[in-house]
């Protein structure tokens, strides 16, 4: 599976039942500050990861 976080791109070996949720925390990002994508469609964080390569779109400010 591909995570593209921001135009970034980071290749994940996926283990059955891997989560979004687990993806996204091995690589340091917090899955309540992004909203995931496939093909347009939001994704739930908890969803068992399927798809070849997902949208990751960061939601919070720094501010």
């Amino acid at each position: 599976m591909t995570i593209v976080p921001d135009g970034g791109v980071i290749e994940w070996q996926i283990e059955p039942g891997d989560t979004y949720e687990r993806a996204l925390l091995a690589h340091g990002i917090v899955p309540d500050t992004v909203l995931i994508f496939f093909r347009g469609t939001s994704l739930p964080e908890d969803k068992p990861i399927e798809e070849d390569a997902v949208d990751i779109i960061l939601t919070c400010s720094r501010g």
